[in-house]
């Protein structure tokens, strides 16, 4: 019989393992809310952060810090070349919506492929070992790991939030999300503003595959998988709701950590599919998790247009 004390380690380790799924979540939902893209592209900047980042550690034995802002950077520059060679030409073309969908898409796939070219498919993790000191506290065991994910993690969506809520460059965000028409009107660079979500993205992207690699392996198609999380995520915690999205995202690790008690780990995924299935069936603009994306009004600029 299950105790209260098995049942508190497994909400702790659900929730120290769903830091990486808050950050790649939110930073899904951020590019749907801003950009209106369902960037499926992630999942190739996610592969490209990741390896970057395995090649620095591993291959040049940079520190960790060295290693995350080089994974950063290769994140940022391949989510801005697809916004400026690919994305920004579709809109100047006026482009159906499907168009932008599958361009995410190929690139996904072609990322996928090239770094199974050039890294192989032997899983890899950025740590020579995943073990981590551990401590008990109360009867619970809580690893460094699980402590600097858990901080890390609350530290970089408070700055999303600070960003987002509190600076000029963030209501800018908001405004193009809510009309990016009118915002031009308004002085708003709307094109700054789709590269300023999409290099915060990369770095909320970059964080979390950071987070992964340090606690699991990856071969190149892992991402695509984690992919499926953060878009049920994206959806359950409403459309383009970046916290919400965060919360539904925690909420879906808990649920996938509880699930051990009824269901073996290898069917865990099947899961997340009923899940998915469930919300969009019902819950097609998501089940409103938070307000903390409330449309706020323009403020008036003197920037140039986009």
């Amino acid at each position: 019989m299950l105790d209260f004390q098995t049942l508190l380690q497994i909400f702790w380790t659900g929730l120290a393992n769903s830091t990486y799924a808050v950050l790649l979540a939110a930073a899904f939902a951020l590019v749907l809310k801003v950009v209106k893209v369902w960037n499926f592209a992630q999942a190739g900047m996610m592969g490209i952060a990741y390896y970057t980042m395995y090649w620095a550690i591993q291959k040049l034995g940079w520190p960790a810090y060295a290693a995350l802002a080089l994974g950063a950077g290769a994140a940022i520059v391949a989510a801005l070349a697809m916004e400026i060679l690919g994305l920004q030409t579709f809109r100047r073309r006026h482009s159906p919506p499907l168009t932008f969908f599958i361009f995410t898409l190929v690139i996904s796939e072609l990322v996928q492929y090239v770094l199974a070219m050039i890294a192989g498919t032997e899983p890899v993790s950025l740590a020579a070992s995943i073990m981590s000191t551990s401590y008990i506290v109360g009867g619970v065991v809580v690893s460094e790991w699980d402590l600097k994910a858990i901080a890390a993690t609350v530290i970089l969506m408070s700055m999303l939030f600070f960003i987002m809520r509190r600076t000029r460059h963030g209501q800018y965000m908001i405004a193009a999300a809510d009309n990016p028409h009118l915002s031009r009107l308004y002085g708003v660079n709307v094109r700054k503003v789709y590269a300023l979500t999409f290099v915060l993205a990369a770095i909320l992207i970059a964080a979390g595959m950071y987070l992964f690699g340090t606690r699991a392996s990856m071969v190149p198609n892992t991402p695509l998988e984690m992919m499926l999380f953060a878009v049920i995520a994206a959806l359950l915690g409403g459309m383009g709701n970046v916290f919400g999205a965060a919360i539904a995202a925690v909420f879906l690790g808990l649920l996938r950590a509880f699930s051990i008690l009824v269901i073996p780990s290898a069917w865990q995924s099947l899961i997340l599919y009923a899940l998915l299935f469930i919300t969009i069936l019902f819950f097609p603009k998501g089940v409103q998790l938070t307000g903390l994306m409330r449309k706020r009004p323009v403020a008036k600029s003197t920037a140039p247009g986009a």
